[in-house]
């Protein structure tokens, strides 16, 4: 059901392993994640991480109010969405691809670590990597800085591979 989010394999650095939940198993990984914080997951709640995981993109709130508003006929606002979509990334299971203020569920709630995302300026598709040799260069050439970074946020705009095969420029 996470079709807007697709994990590669790690390029370089030590073994990070993840078994990746879909469908139902990534729900109930969300609902504990986000019950683990203390949170209730409500209806809205799991409508909204429906709704996120069901685009084959990164999704806006707006896109997910749209949607959600299409299937429960009747108008969900935006910024109950953004709401949503704030405590689902400090929640884990939500990331923000931060160039396209849009957001896709995290194939893995349960990990904490920072990740690069692969963002293809054609289709749209989002391909996530697991690299922490590449995010513990980031973080040590922050602290060299003098700088605590808290949340890396690695994005590299190209084509996808389906894009490039296709004649991309």
């Amino acid at each position: 059901m996470t079709a807007s989010i697709r994990a590669a394999a790690p390029v370089s650095g030590p073994p990070h392993a993840h078994r990746l939940p879909e469908g139902a198993a990534l729900a109930e990984a969300a609902r504990a994640a986000l019950e683990s914080r203390g949170e209730q997951w409500t209806q809205l709640r799991a409508a909204v991480f429906e709704s996120l995981g069901g685009f084959d993109r990164p999704a806006s709130a707006y896109d997910i109010a749209e949607d959600l508003s299409r299937r429960q006929e009747r108008r969900v606002a935006a910024n109950s969405i953004y709401r949503i979509l704030d405590l689902f990334v400090a929640s884990n299971v939500a990331q923000r691809i931060e160039s396209a203020n849009a957001y896709v569920a995290n194939p893995h709630p349960g990990c904490r670590h920072d990740c690069i995302f692969l963002v293809c300026a054609r289709c749209g598709v989002t391909l996530h990597l697991d690299d922490d040799a590449i995010a513990g260069q980031v973080r040590a050439a922050a602290a060299a800085a003098g700088f605590r970074a808290e949340r890396p946020v690695i994005e590299v705009r190209g084509l996808c591979p389906a894009c490039t095969a296709g004649g991309g420029d």
